[in-house]
């Protein structure tokens, strides 16, 4: 038949044959069918699927009684606690914007993502009171503040603040949620780490958002009644979107205020874990913990690995206490991960190097991502399978923002050609599976957490002392890269590296601040340019010492 013979068909979109996708669906289905299996634990409090449920109903509608309507931004500043967990279902629901805020960023940044995002209400863990009163100070309409005090880690309630507890009590959970018309709606927005000192506001829709969490569970093989334990904030990415994939695989939610490896090793083993995710510092405290505790996990743990590649140590070390981790790579622009080093039977016949160098890579494409691939930038060729041709990684599909808020200009720059490019730099090698060989962009990845080196810099040239400063990733064994700064100083201005570092602390989160400042005659190309690439070879080549004493 032709097109117009279909057309003429009457095979339109009905109520009984289409409903926009959203991942709220995932937990009226955990509620109707897995109601008395454990939604979350948290010490000891607790919950059901079904009272999960209905906390997060009442949530929602608590929100819509405030006067939060569809579209406006709801922030939170938390950490990993049940309420952080519900307000992935309870905000949408509410026919709200989800706004999880970095809890470990300065006054400064979170007062500008408050105001960027236009933010209606603050949710706030009584731990980082301190931090959003001092960011809502000068805003010229602050959000209302409702504060949550977690007496499960001792907090005591403050005074003259909105309780959360209480203003839950106004909703009524009877209440439906609030579904969007259409799925190309957004559901969250999550601010980057920044290539400069202002972080982009990355736009997440609800059909991202649910085929992002289908995909993870098909990628990563995730079962009906997995317990995952929260080890990866729930501000990063909004948790990989695992809120959403735990409801619709009724897994329970291990909540964890912050990471103790002792704690983490005994959570694994009392509440029957199967699997985590985590930056290579995070898998490191495991392994150290299960090593000196003798402990070798009887039954499979899977984990993610995120940031830098992991070290062969680190993957047979896991291995040899019981979990299997996989190499995941991807951005706030792609929903958290968008590509994955898929395993492959016949690697087992390769030596644990050779495992090692194959399990490190970037990988292939998740299973519902439509593109990951790597391309010259500028004929949007893609490059040879070579392992030697150098490109940038770009992504297309569903897995990817819907743009930049308030931001069209870098929103086609990033999207431009029909691609997403991710500003990293890579190489494909034979069996096309990505390698990446450096970042465009001078990221450092610290833990974990993305630092950009122009954002330090800027703080080092504000110093009276410093005419020239040059910030490049240093290898870490704990945190995988920490930066160091290199500067050229004024003859006229001492300073020394304990007064720079001092310098950067006063301004910036600490775990941006430079771990070293070096005083160096920083190397430049004839046409003045810092050459970043001789700094990064003598730090990798541990000549960091000779350069200082130079």
């Amino acid at each position: 038949m032709s097109r117009r013979t279909w057309d003429a068909a009457g095979l339109r979109r009905r109520p009984a044959n289409f409903a926009p996708l959203t991942p709220i669906s995932f937990l009226d289905r955990a509620a109707h069918v897995f109601p008395d299996r454990m939604a979350l634990v948290y010490g000891d409090h607790k919950e059901t699927w079904r009272e999960h449920a209905l906390f997060c109903r009442r949530f929602a509608s608590a929100l819509r009684h405030g006067g939060v309507g569809r579209g406006d931004v709801v922030a939170l500043l938390m950490a990993n606690t049940p309420p952080m967990l519900a307000a992935h279902f309870a905000v949408p629901m509410a026919g709200a914007v989800l706004n999880t805020i970095n809890t470990r960023l300065d006054v400064a940044t979170v007062a500008y993502i408050l105001e960027h995002c236009e933010a209606r209400i603050l949710i706030v863990d009584a731990e980082f009171l301190d931090t959003a009163r001092g960011a809502i100070k000068g805003l010229a309409a602050p959000p209302r503040v409702i504060v949550h005090t977690d007496r499960t880690a001792g907090f005591s309630r403050p005074d003259g603040v909105e309780d959360f507890g209480d203003f839950v009590d106004t909703g009524d959970d009877a209440e439906l949620a609030d579904r969007p018309d259409d799925e190309w709606t957004p559901i969250a927005v999550n601010y980057t780490s920044g290539t400069t000192g202002r972080p982009k506001g990355v736009v997440y829709s609800h059909r991202g958002a649910y085929l992002s969490a289908v995909s993870t569970i098909v990628s990563w093989d995730v079962p009906k009644g997995a317990v995952y334990l929260w080890t990866l904030p729930l501000f990063h990415c909004n948790g990989w979107c695992m809120p959403w994939l735990l409801a619709l695989q009724g897994g329970k939610s291990v909540c964890l205020r912050r990471v103790n490896p002792e704690a983490v090793l005994d959570l694994i083993v009392g509440e029957k874990v199967t699997h985590y995710c985590g930056a290579p510092i995070v898998h490191g405290f495991i392994r150290d913990a299960a090593r000196k505790r003798g402990v070798v996990f009887d039954r499979p743990v899977a984990a993610l690995i995120g940031g830098a590649p992991p070290p062969a140590s680190l993957l047979v070390g896991m291995s040899a206490v019981g979990v299997t981790l996989t190499h995941i790579y991807g951005l706030t622009e792609t929903y958290g991960p968008a590509s994955i080093c898929e395993s492959q039977s016949h690697w087992s016949e390769l030596d644990l190097a050779g495992q090692a160098d194959r399990q490190g890579r970037q990988g292939v494409a998740y299973a519902l991502q439509e593109g990951r691939t790597v391309m010259d930038p500028q004929s949007m060729q893609r490059v040879p399978t070579d392992g030697g041709t150098v490109g940038e990684i770009m992504f297309r599909g569903n897995q990817t923002m819907m743009g930049y808020l308030k931001d069209a200009e870098a929103t086609d720059r990033a999207f431009e050609g029909g691609w997403f490019h991710t500003g990293d730099l890579a190489v494909l090698e034979a069996d096309s599976y990505a390698r990446i060989k450096d970042r465009s962009k001078d990221i450092i990845i610290s833990g974990g957490e993305n630092i950009s080196s122009v954002e330090v810099e800027d703080i080092l040239y504000s110093h009276p002392a410093v005419s020239a400063a040059a910030v490049v990733a240093m290898p870490d064994e704990k945190w995988g890269e920490v930066p160091v700064a290199f500067v050229e100083l004024r003859e006229e201005t001492p300073a020394s590296e304990a007064d720079l570092i001092a310098h950067c602390r006063g301004r910036l989160a600490g775990f941006k601040c430079p771990r070293r400042v070096i005083a160096y005659v920083l190397p430049k190309t004839s046409t003045g340019k810092i050459q970043k690439n001789v700094l990064r070879d003598a730090v990798r080549s541990n000549a960091i010492d000779a350069l200082h004493a130079g």
